[in-house]
């Protein structure tokens, strides 16, 4: 399986989606484990610290068991794990070349990219089984683009990931002594500032959170007008930066199982962190 290479002068990244054998009684389907086709690895340090994304420690540990060289950077792509009926898992690393990395900076702070921050530009899932007509493709990974505050409020800073708070207002020079400064609130803003300006300015698609609520919104009313329901999540859909002066914050939203759709089953999440439910590895 080889990824499409990104054109260095067009990246809008549209949408993608590949389906490939379905599942079938007489044999399981090819499958990949990894929940995105590009995640960062981490790595447990000696003394308790974490070098790279805490949420893949054990999805690392498990590529590392099954063979996989790991540089032991903070921003190490991990390999795939594909797994077919004919054949125990095997890991395929992901050319670099392949993978269109955004440096941070910032438009205000020149010193901001002395952190050495970075993203990737294209979020695949890739874990998810997709189910038409009454038939399922667990191996369908598709992509979209981001919404800035998914790096900015929630990759780099939930607590559990990389927890970057802390260092962004050091760095910024922000009094951390009490939280009434509002010291996280400010270094978050000013980190989702800079994933929206170097996304931009590397030409990668990206959204800011207030048009993507704008555009939502619109899209839903003029599937009411038609008679037709628009299931949302609303945990997902509201941001999670400002998302009391979005729009889409003060309403509620129905919820319904339309076909097709994507559906996490709980071995693919099992696969995802790591332990295969068949034993492998």
């Amino acid at each position: 399986m080889r990824a499409p290479a990104p054109s260095h002068q067009q990246r809008a990244h549209p949408p993608r989606h590949l389906r490939l054998r379905p599942r079938h009684p007489a044999a399981r389907a090819p499958r990949i484990w990894n929940d995105q086709l590009i995640r960062y690895a981490g790595y447990r340090q000696d003394g308790g610290s974490i070098t790279g994304d805490p949420a893949y420690l054990d999805f690392t540990d498990t590529v590392r068991r099954l063979g996989w060289q790991a540089p032991g950077t903070p921003w190490d792509v991990l390999p795939w794990v594909i797994e077919t009926d004919q054949d125990k898992p095997q890991l395929f690393d992901v050319p670099r070349d392949l993978v269109l990395e955004v440096s941070l900076t910032h438009p205000d702070h020149p010193r901001f990219a002395d952190l050495g921050l970075r993203w990737h530009a294209v979020p695949a899932i890739s874990n998810m089984r997709l189910r038409i007509g009454g038939i399922d493709y667990p191996l369908a990974p598709f992509n979209g683009w981001y919404m800035g505050t998914e790096i900015g409020a929630r990759n780099l800073v939930d607590a559990d990931r990389y927890n970057l708070l802390p260092t962004i207002a050091e760095h910024l020079g922000l009094d951390t002594s009490s939280e009434a400064t509002l010291w996280r609130d400010r270094a978050l803003v000013e980190l989702n500032v800079a994933v929206l300006h170097s996304f931009n300015a590397a030409g990668a698609k990206i959204s800011d959170h207030h048009t993507e609520s704008r555009h939502f919104l619109t899209h839903l009313a003029k599937e009411e007008r038609q008679g037709r329901t628009v299931p949302a999540d609303w945990s997902w859909i509201v941001p999670p930066v400002s998302g009391g002066i979005t729009p889409v914050f003060h309403r509620y939203y129905d919820e319904a199982d339309l076909r097709p759709n994507f559906y996490l089953d709980d071995d693919a999440k099992q696969r995802g962190k790591g332990r295969c439910p068949f034993g492998h590895g």
